[in-house]
């Protein structure tokens, strides 16, 4: 069974600790535990998340972003689960998945019986200020002034509304525009905060793959936009460059169905095709989940790692404490890819088989992110 990073992170920072990090580097209060990142007094930060950007894909693409990798020491951190409302909440609420219940892209209400899509499926049935469970550093850290910069058509989505509240948005279409507009706050703001967010190397990677020349070219632009940046913002600035998770390609042959492995009374099957979570009435017992793990750990071998819902919890994988709330959004059983697969059942449309990157599970493909340090925080 191949090692993953998930179950020992050792020194490598997660996506929790950046913002504690930063306020005290602004000299802002912090919430909890601070200090991992050994950050320099500076007057504000700007943290660029760059959605679907691991620390492999940068490495093997280093000579199109040379603003970025002249000053990337090869650090990095990890994010679990590798999907980004998880990576996204974590960073934001300083918290853990099992914390704050972004566990999966989607999952299975059991009280409501019904899929919920925790990046798009937001309204009454999963209202953004309840059904993400922790405050945001926006919301409870006086000292500093908060900002998001993203593209206007995300002011006022669910995500936006669940885990970037209590900052002040501010839209721009490209990345180069969204550079310019983090810069201004961070030269008109006396103690700036500002979340930078890129969604183009996610989307691109989704559609045409993170080894497609599409990708490359925005990763290029992306280095344009960094540069920009560099030029504009004021030298008591820190910068952090880091994402929500990495990516790898599986073609439309690798992809696996496991109808076969499951019991006929099996609910629902959720997450994301690198990371299903199965999901079993609501009278099975222990003996229920560890025989349908054992199934699927006969039919995939080293292909996936297969884990009742209590294993992966007892590993960590979704932080120290998981909230009772959070339990059942878990799935009963979960199936991790580690090989190059993904996973569905035969009844999901074609629709939901087209994507060509894909991410969410345990590997370091998805998991290491790069901490690229720049302005200030530069050494």
């Amino acid at each position: 069974m191949p090692f993953t990073l998930v179950e020992s992170p050792g020194d490598q920072p997660l996506l929790a600790d950046v913002l504690p990090d930063c306020l005290a580097a602004m000299g802002a209060p912090s919430p909890g535990a601070s200090g991992r990142l050994d950050l320099p007094e500076v007057r504000g930060v700007i943290v660029i998340l760059v959605d679907g950007l691991g620390a492999h894909q940068l490495r093997a693409r280093s000579g199109h972003a040379r603003t970025i990798t002249r000053a990337w020491n090869d650090g990095t951190a990890q994010s679990f689960p590798s999907t980004t409302v998880s990576g996204i909440t974590s960073l934001t609420t300083a918290s853990r998945a099992g914390a704050h219940g972004m566990v999966a892209y989607s999952v299975w209400d059991r009280e409501q019986r019904m899929y919920l899509n925790q990046l798009s499926g937001w309204g009454e049935h999963m209202p953004p200020d309840t059904w993400q469970l922790c405050d945001t550093i926006f919301e409870t850290v006086r000292g500093a002034s908060h900002v998001v910069v993203s593209v206007e058509d995300y002011r006022d989505s669910g995500l936006t509304l669940a885990s970037l509240r209590g900052a002040d948005y501010l839209g721009a279409e490209t990345m180069l525009e969204r550079s310019e507009v983090a810069a201004q706050a961070a030269r008109e703001l006396a103690h700036p905060l500002i979340y930078l967010y890129h969604a183009e190397l996610d989307q691109t990677g989704h559609s045409q793959g993170w080894e497609s020349d599409a990708w490359t070219a925005r990763l290029e632009e992306l280095d344009a936009s960094i540069d920009r940046l560099l030029e504009l913002v004021p030298d008591d600035i820190g910068i952090l460059l880091l994402a929500d998770h990495g990516m790898v390609d599986i073609p439309r042959e690798r992809q696996r169905d496991i109808d076969d492995a499951l019991p006929s009374d099996v609910v629902a099957v959720a997450g994301e095709p690198r990371l299903r979570h199965i999901y079993l009435p609501d009278d099975a017992t222990d003996l229920d989940r560890e025989v349908l793990t054992s199934r699927l750990r006969a039919a995939e071998g080293d292909l996936a790692v297969a884990l009742t819902r209590d294993e992966a919890i007892a590993r960590g994988w979704y932080g120290d404490d998981v909230d009772p709330e959070v339990f059942d959004r878990i799935g009963d059983v979960v199936l991790a890819a580690v090989g190059d697969v993904s996973y569905y059942v035969r009844p999901m449309p074609a629709s939901m088989r087209q994507m060509i990157g894909q991410h969410g599970s345990i590997t370091p493909e998805e998991t290491t992110v790069p901490l690229v340090r720049l302005g200030a925080f530069a050494r």
